[in-house]
């Protein structure tokens, strides 16, 4: 559905933020904010920017990375997909986890990926993202999220120093890509 965009001058919004933001979540208002005569930025529904997944299962992931203590960016992709991004260290390595989540999540799997790594690295799938997902582990939407996803991509990671030091990824989980 096409958003109708209506001016907003900025006192407007100062006296009255929480109607605003209220116009915008429960009416699925749209406004282009102006000061002064110039425009300088948007009020859209959430649901603009994330079509492809509910706005209770987003706030749900989000609460379970911060109850965990998580450090992470969120980024949203050009195909409006959420990339939830960790840096983590292996041995004194940093890496950069990217969990995607997307359209159709939490029914449709989300990927992991991880650099800098070796682009030939085993137990990843053709589009590079790392096999988490297998025998042992199966996506579960009603169980499982973006937390779970993560410490499977950190044991992933773990495996992959054990992978760089011998030449042999450890056998167990992870393990039949």
């Amino acid at each position: 559905m096409p958003l109708e965009f209506k001016s907003l001058a900025m006192m407007e919004l100062r006296r009255s933020p929480g109607e605003i933001l209220d116009r915008v979540a429960q009416d699925g208002e749209a406004f282009i904010i102006e000061r002064s005569g110039q425009q300088l930025g948007l009020l859209v529904p959430l649901s603009t920017m994330l079509p492809g997944i509910q706005q209770s299962r987003l706030s749900l992931e989000l609460d379970a990375l911060e109850e965990r203590g998580e450090q992470h960016r969120t980024v949203f992709t050009d195909d409006h997909e959420v990339q939830l991004e960790f840096a983590h260290d292996v041995d004194g390595s940093e890496f950069r986890i990217t969990i995607l989540l997307p359209h159709g999540y939490p029914s449709t799997a989300p990927a992991a990926f991880a650099t800098p790594i070796d682009e030939n690295s085993p137990h990843r799938w053709q589009d590079g993202s790392l096999c988490v997902f297998g025998a042992s582990e199966a996506w579960n939407p009603g169980k499982h999220n973006a937390a779970y996803v993560l410490t499977l991509a950190r044991d992933w990671l773990q495996h992959y120093a054990t992978w760089k030091k011998s030449g042999s990824w450890p056998s167990g989980e992870h393990s039949d890509a």
